[in-house]
């Protein structure tokens, strides 16, 4: 199966990021998913597990089944690079959105949120994506805190994944988190979405090899 680069924009320094797109060419119209990696810099485990996920569906094709598949690997390169929260504006893309709950945060801290909703080039991409290709559902890779956390009418896909898995199924984060994604597309969009909270610390192999079937469910529920 060929996995196509759908799009592609440059961060504020410059570094590419990619929508990648996997699909069945069978005529048939499928979902489609969405899946992002790295919003924050400094939680880079999500991008190991695209990148296995990605091998798998290049030798099983039929993971995908008819739907289509879209990636985002790496949405935040600059802050991957310099092993920061936020990018290189220093803003932390997970608050950025434009949430009815958005408020102001503090400009100088690990969630600055911007002075403007969707003031970042990364957030816009996310945003022009869930619009053109309005997506079935939608998981995005977090870390430290090893629960698969949702947004939106996730509830059901959130437990099969725990099984799978054997992390908690957790609604609540336990912090506030104005301007998230999750706000945006589950609450706010009814779009169900997966926040797969990875460990902070730990082998990514152990970690890939305790999502893999995870994964691959959520491509085909």
């Amino acid at each position: 199966m060929n996995i196509i680069t759908e799009k592609e924009i440059n961060s504020p320094k410059g570094n590419k990021i990619r929508l990648l797109k996997a699909e069945n060419p069978t005529g048939k119209t499928g979902e489609t998913i969405l899946m992002i990696g790295v919003f924050h810099g400094d939680e880079p485990e999500g991008e190991y597990l695209i990148d296995n996920l990605i091998k798998d569906i290049g030798e099983n094709p039929g993971l995908i089944g008819d739907n289509r598949l879209l990636i985002i690997p790496c949405l935040n390169p600059d802050g991957k690079l310099q092993n920061i929260r936020g990018n290189s504006n220093g803003i932390d893309l997970n608050r950025n959105f434009p949430t009815q709950n958005r408020r102001k945060c503090d400009q100088d801290g690990d969630y600055n949120c911007g002075e403007e909703p969707a003031s970042e080039v990364e957030t816009m991409f996310i945003i022009d994506i869930v619009k053109e290709y309005e997506p079935a559902r939608i998981l995005a890779f977090h870390s430290p805190y090893k629960v698969v956390n949702y947004d939106g009418p996730a509830d059901k896909i959130a437990e099969n994944m725990s099984k799978l898995n054997g992390y908690p199924v957790q609604v609540d984060i336990g912090y506030p988190t104005p301007g998230s994604f999750g706000t945006y597309a589950g609450k706010e969009r009814n779009i169900p979405i997966i926040t797969l909270e990875l460990p902070g610390t730990g082998n990514v192999e152990t970690m890939w090899t305790e999502n893999r079937k995870a994964l691959h469910y959520f491509i085909s529920c």
